[in-house]
């Protein structure tokens, strides 16, 4: 089915799924989701990847509405006044509204040789390849996870539960997000799968070998397999097409997720910086950051006023191995609060929640419009009070590409 008004949604992930398939609501809608990848990468899964238990992949024909339009294709370049997106195999595709859902990846290593010699995974391609490199290395060789975020402590959990010998070098505080007695529950558990904890200013990696790992305090861990976790970084197509970023790279909008440069253009997911106050890169925001975005389309396409951000649900979730896992609670303001659920309950809150990311896609695909966008009572004004703090504090900083 063909209509009237174009949208094409540029990054399948959890936020270009969501936005694409709450678009269908419209019959005079017609979507386009343009993806380099058939398959959706259920990136909450990387680390089941890297430790054997999961393949970390969707079909979209299970999540994706029919009347979508999938397009496996890279798009290189988006022309705002001609209203098109160039792309990598040739020729254009014209848009009358855009949604920029491009995700985020690992951040280039600043350390000599980590580039090289370490495996990051905040991609699929790149969570296969580690697969690869550890089921060639013996059991008993030693791995050395660097960055205790989210990603590290999951990937660190996971190959510690089959066996490895795992280090864990924090760089500063294990688990920055988690509350001081969450931190406790993590670190016990990690402590009863022999993970080795590095933490404190002295336990920031300076170089990485093929057989070592160097510390700011002088030490050298042998290394046979080092996984680089360190950070997150967007992909840099908003910035070379001309758009407002943050520093970052991610594209600036207003509260309504639209680009301050152009109101046919808008942004969700990670790659998105409303008001230049983003919020935590997670797929907890980005599926409702995903149907937010659309339906500021919609309200535009029905003539009405978009709404702005409320989100006000916080936590996070991770998985220590298929055991054990920690559900941490946080307040409005995404600061952890001192109640967490751990071990076996944990763990099946964490499944849970993987589980449930592609019943949402695929519940919307099925009825465009069902997902239920969490509104939490004074969301606006919490968010406005944040923004208003923010700029007190540090004025964003936004420049527009050349």
């Amino acid at each position: 089915m063909t209509g009237n008004t174009r949208v094409v949604v540029v990054g399948g992930g959890y936020a270009g799924v969501m936005a694409a398939n709450r678009l269908t609501q419209r019959d005079d809608v017609s979507v386009t989701l343009i993806n380099p990848r058939p398959d959706l990468v259920h990136r909450v899964r990387l680390h089941q990847l890297v430790g054997g238990s999961d393949d970390a992949v969707v079909a979209y024909g299970d999540v994706v509405a029919e009347r979508v339009r999938l397009v496996v294709d890279t798009v290189t370049r988006i022309d705002a006044a001609e209203r098109g997106v160039t792309l990598a195999t040739g020729g254009t595709l014209g848009y009358d509204y855009l949604i920029y859902a491009v995700g985020s990846a690992g951040a280039e290593p600043g350390v000599p040789e980590a580039a090289e010699f370490a495996h990051q995974l905040a991609t699929l391609e790149e969570a296969q390849r580690l697969r690869a490199v550890l089921d060639a290395t013996p059991a008993a060789a030693r791995v050395t996870v660097v960055g205790a975020g989210p990603t590290g402590i999951e990937t660190a959990a996971e190959l510690a539960e089959q066996g490895r010998r795992v280090t864990l070098v924090c760089g500063g505080v294990l688990g920055p997000y988690l509350h001081t007695r969450g931190r406790r529950a993590v670190a016990e558990r990690l402590a009863g799968l022999d993970v080795t904890v590095l933490d404190g200013s002295g336990a920031k990696v300076t170089a990485v070998t093929g057989t070592s790992v160097r510390l700011a305090d002088g030490r050298e861990l042998p290394s046979e397999v080092t996984v680089w976790t360190v950070g997150f970084g967007v992909p840099d197509l908003a910035a070379r097409s001309g758009l407002s970023t943050d520093a970052l790279g991610r594209l600036l909008t207003d509260e309504t997720l639209t680009s301050v440069d152009d109101p046919r253009i808008l942004a969700a997911g990670d790659s998105a910086a409303p008001s230049g106050l983003p919020l935590r890169m997670s797929c907890l925001n980005a599926t409702p950051l995903g149907a937010r975005a659309a339906d500021t389309v919609l309200s535009r396409l029905a003539g009405e006023q978009p709404d702005h951000l409320h989100h006000g649900f916080y936590a996070q979730c991770l998985s220590l191995g298929r055991n054990a896992g920690i559900y941490q609670f946080a307040d409005r303001s995404d600061v952890a609060v001192s109640l967490h659920i751990g071990g076996g309950l944990g763990a099946r809150i964490k499944e849970i929640v993987c589980k449930g990311i592609p019943q949402h896609l695929a519940g919307e695909a099925r009825k465009p419009g069902s997902y239920r966008l969490h509104r939490a009572p004074g969301g606006v004004a919490k968010r406005r009070r944040l923004l208003d703090a923010h700029r007190a504090e540090a004025p964003a900083a936004a420049g527009r590409a050349v």
